[in-house]
């Protein structure tokens, strides 16, 4: 009996934190192309947080590529630099647009040819330790 109070308590105390969190949708995933031997691509997404707390990527990874960074092309008096991201916050609700000038992922070291068309398997972590797997296409513009 005291095992069924006791588990009775905890649900109703620590229910409401234990389903709060950010949850990540990666929408219109895709990769630009790059000539053969290419040894760094660029990956562009939206990405939403569709859960009901704020949520922190802090990294991603794939399978396809040796490294994956998230990176910001930023324009400082006339002249573009890359500048590598430790983490996106989004909030609840919100979105980030990954897009050609702007945030990206940057790819590199592919470990095999991509050609237009193949879809790359890319999985972003979460600094709550959550992860989620989204699927990316190559593509021209």
């Amino acid at each position: 009996m005291w095992r069924a109070t006791l588990l009775f308590f905890l649900a109703f105390t620590f229910g409401p934190v234990a389903f709060a969190a950010g949850r990540l949708q990666v929408v219109d995933g895709w990769i630009r192309s790059a000539p053969p031997g290419a040894m760094m691509l660029a990956g562009y997404a939206t990405l939403r947080n569709v859960g009901d707390a704020p949520l922190t990527i802090n990294g991603a990874r794939s399978d396809a590529f040796g490294e994956v960074s998230l990176h910001e092309t930023m324009e400082v008096d006339g002249v573009a630099h890359m500048q590598a991201l430790g983490r996106i916050d989004i909030a609840p609700g919100a979105s980030v647009r990954f897009a050609p000038g702007g945030k990206h992922l940057m790819l590199m070291r592919p470990r095999g040819e991509l050609k237009l068309g193949d879809g790359v398997k890319i999985r972003f972590s979460m600094s709550s330790g959550a992860i989620a797997d989204a699927d990316f296409v190559v593509r021209e513009n």
